[in-house]
């Protein structure tokens, strides 16, 4: 999740929580007040009906074409006693005038006179107007609630995007860069400290990282050049020293033996250097490859060697697998899949090869066991020691596809081994 969505989300959650408490509150603050209006006005109605009937006074008029009605009667001593002095309550009752029944707020007071007789008066006034009020706050309280959370969400994305925007700037600029290529530089004039010193420290460790990457890419290439010049005027000696008729036959054999694990170094400094090179970057030039056209050239080359373990391979073109990218690469792509099928085949085996528009499959026989597909692309693994294998087949073919964007994938099917390049979309 980015940055500013997170946020977002964030403060949404709290401001949600925030005014949902406070929506709340206020609405039994306003009903609360409603209903202290409604009993005020209740007690102020029971008090006119009670003193005047404490002082003998006439009563007022049930039928005077007020909302609120009245009920007085005498009651016992026991029931006064048994009952509170005060009651409020909301219940529907019969409008005479109206001649049907509507919500009402009810208040019972008991009082007693002179003569220690205890009446008990019920005054109601109808609550429809209160209900209509309660609907009111309600729908307006949502709709302020709904509308004040939405604008701060919406202020708060723009707040955010405005001063994030360095940082957002920043990113692309480091994600687009590519070490030893020409890359643009860095346009991000910000005004917020903090930013302006992620800006000077990102272009200082790329300045650094070039730096690096040019004195690697100088001492790999010299190495590479020096060793390799090395071991190829050791293996001459060696050949030199072979056609020595003067040595014996176990002398020979050490010096074969030291020639073939000159020549094993030999193959893995090269297999490293290539490693080098793709994991720093090196190869630019690009153009678009035709893996089927490629494949069918490196075929020709392999058959001798596939025929000395008596190997069939099979190409199915459904369609032709097209590529941009380094034809070295490439190539090194599929000789190296080429290589791992023959060196991990078995005898009169097959090697069944797919190709279609987004991808290309080697298929072959081998161990009736899957490989572990966890470790079969790390450096240096072989699940099963081969002979002449460097274990580094898999790894280069993974980095490449890594370089590339390519899927690579392994999988057992059918009692074969299977190497799938795809495209990532």
């Amino acid at each position: 999740m980015k940055l500013i969505y997170y946020i977002i989300f964030r403060i949404t959650l709290a401001l949600t929580l925030i005014l949902t408490v406070w929506a709340v509150f206020f609405y039994v603050t306003m009903i609360d007040e409603v209903n202290d209006e409604v009993d005020d006005s209740l007690e102020d109605y029971s008090e006119t009906i009670i003193i005047r009937a404490l002082a003998g006074e006439e009563l007022p008029s049930k039928n005077n074409g007020s909302n609120n009605q009245y009920y007085l009667k005498e009651i016992t001593k026991e029931y006064a006693k048994s009952r509170e002095d005060i009651q409020y309550k909301d219940s529907m009752v019969y409008i005479v005038e109206k001649e049907e029944t509507e919500p009402a707020r009810i208040l019972t007071t008991i009082f007693k006179d002179d003569e220690d007789r205890y009446y008990e008066l019920t005054v109601s006034t109808p609550s429809i107007e209160k209900d209509d009020l309660k609907s009111a706050i309600q729908v307006w309280i949502i709709f302020l609630y709904v509308a004040l959370l939405l604008c701060i969400i919406i202020i708060s994305v723009w707040v955010f995007y405005r001063n994030m925007r360095p940082l957002y700037i920043l990113l692309h600029w480091l994600d687009s860069y590519q070490t030893g290529k020409k890359n643009k530089p860095l346009k991000n004039d910000t005004r917020i400290t903090e930013f302006r010193k992620l800006n000077d420290a990102a272009t200082r460790y790329v300045e650094r990282t070039e730096q690096m990457f040019e004195q690697q890419e100088q001492f790999i290439g010299n190495a590479s050049h020096e060793i390799q010049t090395q071991l190829a005027i050791c293996r001459n000696r060696l050949e030199m020293l072979m056609e020595d008729d003067s040595l014996s036959e176990k002398q020979l054999e050490e010096l074969m033996k030291t020639h073939q694990t000159l020549k094993y170094i030999t193959k893995l400094n090269k297999s490293l250097l290539l490693l080098s090179k793709i994991d720093n970057g090196q190869f630019t030039d690009t153009k678009e490859v035709d893996l089927n056209v490629l494949l069918r050239q490196y075929l020709e080359d392999y058959k001798e060697v596939y025929s000395y373990k008596n190997i069939e391979v099979s190409i199915t073109e459904q369609a032709n697998f097209h590529i941009t990218m380094n034809e070295s690469l490439a190539i090194a792509l599929l000789t190296n899949l080429l290589k791992n099928a023959f060196v991990h085949n078995v005898d009169e085996g097959h090697i069944r090869i797919i190709i279609t528009k987004h991808s290309i499959t080697f298929r072959n026989s081998g161990e009736k066991q899957p490989l572990d597909e966890t470790h079969i692309f790390e450096r240096f693994y072989q699940g099963h020691k081969k002979e002449g294998s460097t274990g580094l087949g898999l790894a280069i073919t993974d980095s490449i596809c890594r370089l590339q964007q390519l899927n690579l994938r392994y999988y057992f099917e059918q009692g074969e081994h299977c190497f799938e390049i795809s495209n990532k979309n």
